[in-house]
């Protein structure tokens, strides 16, 4: 098998220091991976927004990369994940929330996808004080942006054999903000009619996503809400450690630990995982699933987050062992 050049980029958030073993682990698994590892500090003189230019021209020659969780740097006012997002036409955020066999969670057999426009809404940061005390957000919403996360999302759902989809808004309160991606949902829903489709007030979406999560298979949000309800999902199948994201535009594909962890390396492994069955790894992806479903089923060697006593460095050695 060919091997592969993927951009790694540690971030500066919990857990960033695991990263060199989980690259061992997946080794061990047989992935063919050549890792280009880069950092994503900016220098104290580049703009509050930047990234290293190195580190953004990686992920665009490689085309896939593996993120952890990066923190804005003191003074800097904008998050290098969104930057990130930005400079590369990452638009699609992709949630998947599905259960992990051995970990447990307040439901089960729960397979559902939450689809996030990354580019604009309240997150397009452009905020300013009006007044001494007054602050003014700016939600933005745009027809382009708009139809390319259905297109996006319809297009997802028909590959990946989905058959239903649920249009997340507040258009009953912002009439045009949420209108205008409401109508534009609606009207490239015309154009799958294979796709079953239906609109949710995003609070009752929360709710309808408690209640009886098993109904959605794929959710389309802007950017905020889709920021709430994945977290919410993930919830509902265990936590962090179950889930994984990705960033996706024209060219390239982030995978990403949602959020980091200091003692628990599954919310870093998970999409290292996906990531390898992106790259048409099938082998490996599917020795290291096995390895994970066998430590949670065996209980001897959790994190301690998961109920159990071992540090990262065991819960890796327990994995290697599982292979």
């Amino acid at each position: 098998m060919t091997m592969r050049r993927v951009t790694l980029i540690p971030g500066d958030g919990p857990g960033n220091e695991l990263f060199a073993p989980l690259t061992a682990l997946l080794e061990a698994a047989g992935a063919r991976v050549e890792w280009q590892w880069m950092r994503s500090e900016a220098s104290e003189d580049a703009l509050a927004s930047a990234l290293p230019a190195a580190c953004i021209q990686s992920v665009r020659t490689n085309g896939v990369a593996l993120k952890g969780p990066m923190l804005p740097a003191k003074g800097r006012l904008e998050s290098p994940t969104i930057t990130l997002r930005k400079a590369l036409g990452l638009y699609a955020g992709v949630r998947h929330v599905r259960n992990l066999a051995g970990l447990p969670a307040r439901y089960q057999d729960v397979d559902l996808v939450v689809i996030r426009e990354n580019t604009e809404d309240v997150y397009a940061g452009l905020e300013h004080e009006v007044h001494p005390g007054v602050v003014e957000s700016i939600k933005v919403v745009t027809r382009v942006a708009s139809e390319r996360i259905f297109r996006f999302a319809y297009r997802y759902a028909r590959s990946h054999g989905r058959q239903k989809l649920a249009i997340v808004h507040k258009a009953n309160i912002m009439k045009r903000a949420d209108g205008l991606f409401l109508d534009v949902g609606r009207e490239v829903a015309a154009d799958y009619p294979d796709v079953e489709t239906r609109d949710v007030i995003v609070d009752n979406a929360c709710m309808q996503l408690v209640q009886r999560p098993h109904q959605f298979q794929v959710l389309v949000c802007g950017n905020l809400y889709g920021d709430i309800l994945s977290d919410l999902a993930a919830g509902l199948v265990g936590g962090v450690s179950a889930v994984w994201g990705m960033d996706q535009g024209d060219d390239c594909v982030v995978f990403e630990a949602i959020h980091g962890s200091a003692e628990n390396p599954l919310p870093l492994l998970m999409p290292a995982i996906a990531l390898l069955g992106h790259l048409g790894q099938g082998g490996a992806q599917a020795r290291l699933s096995a390895a994970v479903e066998r430590l949670l089923a065996d209980g001897q060697s959790l994190p301690r987050d998961l109920g159990g006593h071992a540090t990262p460095l065991e819960v890796f050695a327990a994995l290697r062992a599982a292979l």
